[in-house]
């Protein structure tokens, strides 16, 4: 369910920010357009929003500040304590992951979440799916910003090049998570009730819009 990685997260709450602004040059290519990655996530939003895998709150920061109502999900104690004191003290943050979550109160409109989905395995992103839709109404929307990848052959390419490059850590993060390519997600998002589209950012990260049928 994602969980497994949390270690990584761990030693990286406190360097995440400095990451996401292409400080990190093995990483600058997978946080190219960051900003305006999320202010898309923002503006394909409804006004009742779940958001999985909130991290430092950059994303849930900017849902807040347009007006929407946001029940944030983050796992990693660590990453939780910085998003509350960017957040402030009247933002409750919730222990959970992509699949075992506290369900929020209120009907919400919109799933959202960046750079996240990659932590389930195929198996489990078609199960999520499926639990996704039964939150949603008619036309609710799930919005997901995450490295994917339109074939296999991609996928190994940019392998090589971080080897090539000797950026052995995005090389292992690579080959150790479960990055998903696009005909897969699409079929699965199709299997379960939704019509989908892609939007690519950079040489990594996609947005997927899915609207329920």
């Amino acid at each position: 369910m994602g969980r497994e990685f949390l270690d990584v997260f761990t030693g990286w709450a406190e360097s995440y920010d400095s990451f996401v602004q292409g400080q990190d040059a093995e990483y600058k290519e997978v946080f190219r357009r960051y900003d305006e990655i999320l202010d898309e996530i923002v503006k394909r939003s409804g006004e009742n929003v779940l958001e999985f895998g909130i991290g430092t709150g950059n994303l849930t920061k900017l849902l807040i500040d347009s007006n929407k109502q946001v029940f944030p999900i983050e796992p990693s104690p660590e990453m939780r304590l910085i998003a509350s004191k960017k957040l402030g003290e009247n933002i409750v943050i919730h222990d959970g992951d992509l699949i075992d979550f506290p369900k929020p109160t209120q009907q919400i409109d919109t799933i959202v979440s960046s750079y996240v989905f990659h932590h389930l395995t195929d198996d489990e992103k078609y199960e999520a799916i499926k639990l996704y839709h039964s939150l949603l109404p008619v036309n609710g929307k799930i919005i997901f910003a995450d490295t994917m990848f339109q074939t296999e052959e991609a996928f190994q390419n940019e392998i090589t090049k971080a080897d090539q490059a000797n950026f052995i850590d995005l090389r292992d993060d690579l080959k150790r998570e479960y990055y998903p390519l696009i005909p897969v997600i699409r079929s699965h998002f199709e299997k379960n009730g939704f019509s989908v589209s892609f939007q690519q950012f950079n040489d990594f990260v996609w947005i997927v819009e899915a609207k329920k049928l």
